[in-house]
């Protein structure tokens, strides 16, 4: 699939670094233990401490940065491993675990109880949670976990939507973000373009920037991705490609100072949005109104109804994908380009013309593709949600489709689905 995060990772996480504060004259952070002790990737130890402190290093900064953000690495797969970091008071120490498994909740807790040991000297402790994590198989989603009298934690389920309050990303983007600047960024990062995210405040800077790509379920951002953009890498501000890049607002007055072109400023602080584009223009005007008037109607309620607002519009955008696949008996199954775009109503062809390049919908094309002609096969809730929706497939081609995969009784390339999931997309 399209998914930048890692399928089934060797263990819960990589590398637990405490690293210290260089301040303003020092040559660089320095890591002050690590565990495992024997941590081969060298590099990583190199790179991970040049992420735990992305900001000025003058004493107002430091007494207003906050405590927890994420960063993130990206692998030679393209896979996201993540920098969970907890900032001791004053900042004189970063906590950090690296992991695959975006468990924000889970992790930030976690880093609580560690940080609190090394203050405590509670060493005895430190290690048996370290050690249980770190030897701890993957759990399933759902199941409770206890690693030690004060350590206990519930696995969460990543398919499923976000909800506010229980994910702290969603719900501190929602929070700090008004609605119109939130449809202004969906459709910005619809439109890949170089988006930068600053704010005061790094827990909601990452929160922000890891919380707004979600809402582009299911597809996922494709391009440069960097949540929170340490000192040394500002120049990435300038890359021709489009990035979505989170930016602490101490470094912001250097940044402004580089040459910045056609770039798509979101300030937190200020919660304004400034873009040379009319993106927003660009979606279709009904699937812009409903989605707003989703985000209002949620504006007071906790739940899934922001996350579920943005897979309702992703679903009025794309869901009719499934219309354009096309099967021959003994050939691959393929996706049509002209029938996607041309089926849909005038309003919408020209938003889809352009949607058609973009890197995050052909990633999920040739994801759809490669699990449907694997035999592996799919069933998520944005399928669940085109199967409840008016965007459901409903035209002869589609239906007869369908008809023809389940007489076919795994002929050719399309094989049946195994009992956890469903190889064809259902219908109502």
């Amino acid at each position: 699939m399209s998914s930048r995060i890692k399928e089934s990772p060797d263990s819960t996480f990589e590398v637990y670094l405490e690293v210290a504060n260089p301040g303003k004259h020092s040559s660089g952070p320095e890591v002050q233990r690590q565990f495992p002790e024997d941590y081969p990737d060298q590099e990583t130890l190199l790179t991970v401490p040049k992420f735990c402190f992305p900001f000025s290093m003058d004493s107002l900064t430091i007494n207003q940065v906050g405590q927890n953000f994420t960063f993130v690495l990206t692998d030679i797969e393209s896979k996201q491993r993540f920098g969970f970091c907890r900032l001791s008071s004053g900042a004189h120490t970063c906590y950090c675990i690296l992991s695959y498994l975006p468990w924000f909740e889970v992790f930030y807790k976690l880093l609580n109880i560690l940080a609190d040991c090394t203050v405590k000297g509670k060493e005895s402790q430190w290690q048996e949670l370290l050690v249980s994590l770190h030897t701890l198989p993957i759990p399933e989603p759902g199941v409770p976990v206890h690693l030690g009298v004060h350590s206990y934690f519930t696995v969460p389920d990543i398919r499923e939507l976000p909800s506010i309050p229980e994910n702290r990303n969603l719900t501190e983007y929602f929070v700090a973000v008004d609605v119109n600047n939130m449809l202004h960024l969906y459709a910005s990062m619809l439109s890949e373009r170089r988006i930068l995210i600053c704010c005061s405040k790094l827990s909601t800077l990452t929160a922000c920037v890891h919380g707004s790509a979600a809402m582009l379920f299911p597809m996922y951002w494709q391009h440069v991705y960097i949540p929170v953009l340490p000192q040394h890498l500002l120049d990435y501000c300038c890359a021709p490609m489009p990035f979505l890049i989170g930016v602490h607002s101490s470094l912001m007055e250097k940044v402004q100072g580089m040459t910045l072109d056609d770039v798509v400023l979101l300030n937190v602080d200020t919660n304004t949005l400034e873009t040379p584009y009319d993106d927003l223009q660009s979606l279709p005007n009904d699937v812009v109104s409903s989605l707003k008037s989703r985000l209002k109607k949620v504006s007071t309620t906790t739940g899934d109804g922001v996350a579920r607002a943005f897979l309702k519009s992703q679903a009025s955008l794309f869901g009719s994908y499934r219309n354009a696949l096309q099967i021959e008996v003994g050939e691959p199954i393929t996706f049509n380009e002209e029938t996607f775009i041309n089926h849909r109503s005038s309003a919408m062809r020209q938003f889809l013309q352009n949607a058609i390049q973009l890197q995050l919908f052909k990633q999920f094309i040739d994801g759809r593709l490669d699990l449907l002609n694997s035999g592996e096969g799919f069933n998520d809730i944005f399928e669940e949600e085109i199967n409840m929706g008016e965007y459901a497939g409903s035209d002869r081609t589609y239906h007869q489709w369908l008809i023809t995969v389940k007489c076919a009784d795994g002929c050719g390339d399309v094989r049946q689905p195994n009992s956890s999931r469903l190889a064809l997309p259902a219908v109502s």
